[in-house]
């Protein structure tokens, strides 16, 4: 499957947003972004350009694609199904996405970032139910505990990642606890429980052209 395999910092660059791919780097000097907040390549640096209203509904599209990682074939699938839903269009959308077993692995804590997450899935370090997954795009629903399994438990990257999930700030769809290394998923994500800077309105009207 094709994935992308460049630098990640590139990626926050372009948009001109801390997209958070790099965990707990992005908070720090270190973060490419910090030192270099202009777009990649040798003109990056040249005075911004204007966009035109497609240009903005694209560079919204992108940043939401590449905060968790999915292909344009999937971002399109997922809006698809959103538009079949009852209620606004673009709210349906990243609820899709933030019900995505790699993400509620980084939301749960046990991953420091979506890229870190959706490896664990695919090693098959993961359950839901009691049963191994090992898809990252399966989507859980309310009801669904996801665990990390018994014999992953002192698996350094894990237990790193939840020291410093600790941080982070509680959802209300997602119940977490640590020391079982289990979270519960209490109902569909809302919006509000969504801490993405994006107007997905923009989005929709791409699609929708």
């Amino acid at each position: 499957m094709a994935r992308y395999t460049d630098a990640n910092c590139r990626l926050c660059r372009r948009e001109g947003a801390k997209l958070m791919l790099k965990g707990e780097r992005c908070y720090t000097e270190k973060c490419a972004f910090n030192r270099r907040a202009f777009a990649p390549g040798q003109h990056g640096q040249r005075r911004a350009a204007k966009f035109s209203d497609y240009g903005v509904q694209l560079r919204e599209k992108q940043k939401v694609r590449r905060v968790y990682g999915v292909l344009e074939a999937q971002f399109r699938h997922y809006y698809e199904v959103a538009a079949q839903k009852q209620g606004v269009t673009g709210e349906a959308l990243l609820a899709l996405l933030e019900r995505r077993l790699d993400n509620v692995v980084y939301r749960a804590g046990f991953a420091i970032n979506r890229n870190q997450a959706r490896q664990l899935v695919k090693h098959g370090h993961l359950q839901v139910n009691g049963r191994k997954v090992s898809i990252p795009s399966f989507l859980v629903k309310p009801g669904d505990v996801v665990t990390v399994k018994e014999k992953s438990r002192n698996i350094a990257p894990i237990l790193k990642a939840l020291e410093v999930s600790l941080k982070r700030q509680e959802l209300g769809w997602l119940e977490v606890a640590p020391e079982k290394f289990a979270a519960t998923v209490k109902d569909l994500p809302h919006r509000s429980d969504i801490d993405l800077e994006v107007n997905e309105q923009l989005i929709v009207e791409l699609y929708s052209k």
